[in-house]
């Protein structure tokens, strides 16, 4: 790993360190994601990051991000506490049973079921238009579904490094018809304890870049305010459309890599 620091040092690297933060946090901000999805391939593609260490480094970057974006939400009330929490507890959790599975499950497999996901989710995006008013009702019935979508969200996080609000803000949008603004708050609070469990283990296992990590998440939380602040503004059908285009560029990004996958096995 010595070597791999050596080469993202100096300017060009800060330079690059402090323009993903600057994009990851205006997407945080605008979409209720971690901003890892930005974050991850734009440190192996600018600067030649290990996978594992440009993930490590990400889950980093999301803990003061997220927190700046929760809250940016907060004060207009666009939080839902403890939902959030149910969600996180579930998530915790899940991104253990995915880490132990990953040996034993085709990666290929799941990118094309992640890619269908995603799929199903655009299309519903054209369909149903959140109302700006729609509060996420915590009953006896919709608690255990929130733990469940956390636990869910967590394994496909172990598995192929993608989860959090990419999976979490459509479920809450549109299995729980929940205000966009609400599912993006609620989204980002999640996030917290998650990437706060990750990045201890990945600290403990030496895959994470702190100065990197601290850079971007520094950078990000100057934008995530601005965002958050844009989706308030945006009307709400702009809004889907807009996370329609982020996830098809998610989409395309999880069908090349399995591609990759099976052209290798």
């Amino acid at each position: 790993m010595g070597e791999v620091v050596e080469r993202i040092r100096g300017p060009r690297a800060y330079a690059s360190f402090i323009g993903i933060g600057l994009a990851a946090g205006l997407l945080s901000g605008l979409f209720g994601v971690g901003g890892g999805t930005v974050i991850v391939p734009l440190l192996v593609l600018l600067l030649g990051f290990d996978q594992r260490l440009a993930a490590g480094t990400s889950l980093a970057a999301i803990v003061p991000t997220a927190t700046v974006g929760v809250v940016s939400y907060a004060v207009s009330g666009s939080v839902a506490w403890v939902p959030a929490l149910l969600l996180a507890a579930g998530a915790v959790v899940g991104a253990q049973i995915g880490t132990r599975l990953l040996p034993r499950i085709s990666q290929t497999a799941l990118r094309w079921f992640f890619v269908g996901f995603l799929v199903v989710v655009i299309v519903s995006l054209f369909l149903v238009i959140p109302s700006r008013d729609a509060a996420l009702e915590l009953t006896w019935a919709t608690g255990p579904l929130l733990v469940l979508v956390g636990l869910l969200t967590g394994v496909m996080a172990g598995l192929i490094g993608v989860g959090g609000g990419v999976i979490v803000v459509p479920v809450l949008m549109l299995g729980f018809g929940t205000s966009d603004l609400i599912a993006k708050g609620t989204s980002l609070l999640m996030m917290i304890p998650t990437a706060v469990s990750g990045t201890i283990g990945n600290v403990r296992h030496r895959n994470v870049d702190l100065l990197a990590a601290g850079l971007i998440g520094l950078a990000a939380c100057t934008t995530t305010a601005l965002g958050a602040w844009l989706a308030t503004l945006i009307d709400p059908f702009a809004g889907n459309m807009l996370f329609a285009a982020y996830l098809v560029v998610i989409g395309v990004q999880m069908a090349l890599k399995a591609i990759r996958g099976r052209k290798k096995g």
